[in-house]
């Protein structure tokens, strides 16, 4: 009698992520409703037993570098888990790390965003090399020679591991190498040096202190030339085969993403090409940067989203104290609260997808709301994060301290999109210089949030509140991470206001804007319908 198992919750398998009200009601908003079935495909197969299996084995046997074969030759290469190549497969086959670009109808990059949203619950960090390979099509761009030359490889739909010359592959991916030990976030200070060989190629040398999926086939890297920092594509296998001169000096043994390679390299005269202009590197770059900070977003509330789902699955199935956890009065607004959180990060993340989407085919003013609210949501969404992976998991109790439950991988998962891309103060600095640098930005964004206007006034107040807090420009860095949190609640409580049941809408006012605000989560105020709110978080099994 004492090994009979009772009261555990049943493994939370066989079920369709994608069945997500939020997300889909986002998805059909945002122009992309044709891709709900290919999303329902997907998460079907993210709630199985077997790709949530795959996310385990890939974390629990992280990647290995090899930088000698048995005979002593440099090869420099990273051995993964099988896990990770299934996680990777499926990301390629489904289009997640490019098909946008290949493919640019209208809506394609929101229904890339809501794929990405949906796989990460299965696994955030074989994310990583998928994101920068979305990205670097938009950098590459500025030159065309080079975008037509690498992108049918990028955009690819065949996952095709392994250090060959790109000719001989069935698809390509990229990475990224910007920061140095010396500078960090303060990429001009880089030393990695460019030199001109005369052959419309450089050679580069130097250190970089992160370098990201160092088995991706090809690079964007920062480095100094003669015109100044430049941005380069550096490619780890030359035409004629030989390994260009990237040294791996190490594996960074990081607090989560541990399925994900990160590596410390060093470049002997590496053969790169120039991207853009010369001098113009972060300019060239930062089309990167943008598109990677979009998946901050999404990656942080693809990681909310997962959390409240087991929590709520948790508190549904287990009984303390004569009833259900579910039907307990504390726990029913801590879950409620959670639902919401989630709720306003998927809201926002998908937005953006549609301003980019719109932005791209060309609408200057999707493009000037997307390059303020874009740095705006990248600080607040992925700066609430760790505070909601720790909240969900504490709703399973001891059982969500223990590794099985997989809620340690996300909490330990949870302050990286936090600082990828830029950490807190370098995105809330961005927020202020967007607005300060062109008056359209700064319209734009309040046109967009006054498209709620009158029908909440406790977003109306938080609006005005907004407003004057940006008239003092003597002020404006002391305050920026208060005045970039208001921005950021006053985005995502318009978006809710508009388009979320008003159970949702009215409870995050309440709980985000009004005075009587709680710090922790579960401070609803009374009078908020929890059966309404907690009732988007249940999942419907395939």
């Amino acid at each position: 009698m004492t090994h009979d198992v009772t009261n555990q919750v049943p493994p939370l398998t066989g079920h369709d992520v994608s069945a997500d009200p939020g997300m889909v009601e986002g998805v059909r908003r945002e122009g992309a409703d044709w891709a709900l079935g290919e999303l329902r495909t997907l998460g079907t197969l993210a709630g199985s037993a077997r790709a949530q299996e795959w996310g385990r084995l890939a974390n629990e046997y992280p990647p290995v570098l090899r930088t000698h074969d048995r005979y002593g030759n440099r090869v420099d290469e990273v051995e993964f888990h099988p896990a990770w190549h299934e996680l990777m497969a499926v990301a390629v086959e489904h289009g997640l790390h490019a098909t946008p670009w290949a493919s640019p109808r209208p809506g394609a990059h929101v229904a890339r965003a809501a794929k990405f949203y949906v796989w990460s619950q299965v696994e955030a960090g074989h994310g990583c090399p998928i994101s920068m390979t979305y990205a670097s099509v938009a950098a590459l761009r500025h030159t065309p020679a080079l975008a037509a030359e690498w992108e049918p490889l990028l955009t690819s739909r065949g996952y095709d591991f392994g250090l060959r010359p790109a000719a001989a592959k069935r698809g390509v991916l990229a990475g990224m190498a910007m920061t140095e030990k010396q500078g960090g976030s303060d990429v001009r200070a880089n030393t990695t040096r460019a030199e001109p060989l005369g052959d419309g190629t450089y050679a580069i040398t130097g250190h970089k202190w992160f370098n990201s999926a160092p088995m991706c086939d090809v690079f964007l890297v920062l480095a100094q030339a003669p015109g100044g920092l430049s941005c380069f594509l550096l490619p780890r296998v030359l035409p004629d085969g030989s390994r260009n001169a990237m040294r791996i000096m190490r594996l960074k043994d990081k607090l989560g993403n541990r399925s994900n390679a990160s590596a410390e390299v060093e470049y002997e005269r590496a053969v790169a090409r120039l991207v853009g202009e010369e001098g113009r590197g972060v300019r060239t770059i930062i089309e990167m940067v943008n598109m990677t900070r979009l998946d901050c977003v999404i990656g942080s509330a693809a990681g909310m989203r997962y959390g409240v789902t087991q929590a709520v699955h948790h508190a549904t199935h287990r009984r303390a104290f004569g009833e259900a956890l579910a039907e307990q009065p504390l726990m029913r607004n801590v879950l409620a609260d959670l639902v919401l959180e989630s709720e306003a990060a998927t809201a926002v993340m998908l937005r953006l997808a549609g301003a980019t989407d719109r932005a791209i085919r060309g609408d200057t003013g999707e493009g000037a709301l997307r390059r303020t609210a874009l740095a705006a949501a990248k600080y607040w969404v992925c700066k609430r994060a760790p505070a909601h992976a720790a909240e969900s998991l504490e709703c399973l109790g001891g059982n969500g301290y223990v590794e099985e439950s997989q809620m340690p991988r996300l909490f330990r998962e949870s302050p990286l999109n936090g600082i990828w891309e830029g950490s807190g103060n370098v995105a809330a600095l961005d927020v202020l210089r967007s607005m300060a640098k062109d008056p359209d930005n700064l319209d734009a964004f309040f046109g967009e949030v006054d498209l709620a206007k009158g029908a909440d006034s406790r977003l109306d107040a938080a609006v005005r509140e907004a407003k004057d807090s940006l008239a003092d420009p003597a002020a404006l860095e002391h305050r920026g991470r208060r005045i970039v949190e208001r921005v950021a609640l006053v985005f995502q409580a318009s978006l809710l206001v508009r388009h979320s049941p008003p159970a949702v809408a009215d409870a995050f006012c309440a709980s985000r804007l009004s005075p009587d605000r709680s710090l922790a989560y579960g401070g609803l105020p009374p009078g908020a319908d929890l059966d309404a709110i907690i009732g988007r978080a249940g999942v419907r099994f395939a």
